[in-house]
């Protein structure tokens, strides 16, 4: 049965980060239980999981619904990140294995070629989360990597969004040129301003709150 559990979450996370399931969308555990052909108690574990991961949530008396993209818990991981990888960049400017150079321009490789051949943004998200993972990897700071991805759920939302303008690909894509190429001529000094650039220049961004506004988090809601 935990398995069993495990993979409906997978699933139904997978649903709520491509927007097949809306914020907003009501989640009924009738129609869950009946989907997947489990009982309703296993299925009330599973939306506890996905609460307190923040994928849902989840109001007494009337049920569960997709959480809207909440924005300061966004803010809160753009910060996080921003922090933790000026510092990683730095170090490894100092001092990267080749090995692990080889692994950053190999995603350089494949983000370039995904844009060329118009690929679909999916493919370009997972590039560059791979992108910077590898800052984690090669500084022995991956626990700090799993740790952001278990409260990643109003983020990765926000960045999918944002990811739907092409120029927004390229524009990262640039930016990721230049932190690698920061990294082999050891430019620290300019480490802060572009990645603070990098992972932070959106949060504030009205096209999102313009475009997507029925996805935000209200104070009320």
């Amino acid at each position: 049965m935990a398995s069993k559990k495990n993979e409906i979450i997978q699933q139904l996370k997978e649903e709520i980060l491509s927007l097949q399931l809306k914020p907003g969308t009501i989640i009924s555990e009738t129609t869950l239980s009946e989907r997947f052909k489990i009982s309703r108690t296993p299925i009330r574990d599973i939306l506890k999981q996905l609460s307190a991961e923040g994928y849902v949530d989840i109001y007494p008396q009337k049920g569960s619904v997709v959480s809207y993209i909440d924005l300061e818990s966004v803010e809160q991981i753009i910060y996080l990140r921003s922090t933790l990888e000026k510092e990683m960049i730095k170090d490894l400017s100092a001092h990267i294995p080749l090995k692990g150079l080889h692994q950053l321009n190999d995603l350089l490789s494949a983000q370039g070629d995904c844009i060329e051949k118009d690929d679909t943004f999916h493919n370009f998200m997972y590039l560059d989360d791979a992108f910077h993972k590898t800052f984690f990897s090669l500084t022995g700071r991956l626990f700090l990597w799993d740790i952001i991805q278990q409260f990643n759920a109003h983020y990765l939302r926000y960045r999918k969004l944002h990811m739907l303008k092409k120029e927004k690909l390229s524009e990262i894509f640039k930016e990721h040129q230049l932190i690698v190429s920061h990294i082999v001529e050891g430019k620290t000094g300019e480490i802060d301003e572009l990645i603070h650039h990098h992972i932070r220049a959106d949060v504030n961004s009205l096209y999102f709150q313009e475009h997507f506004a029925e996805y935000i988090k209200k104070e009320n809601i």
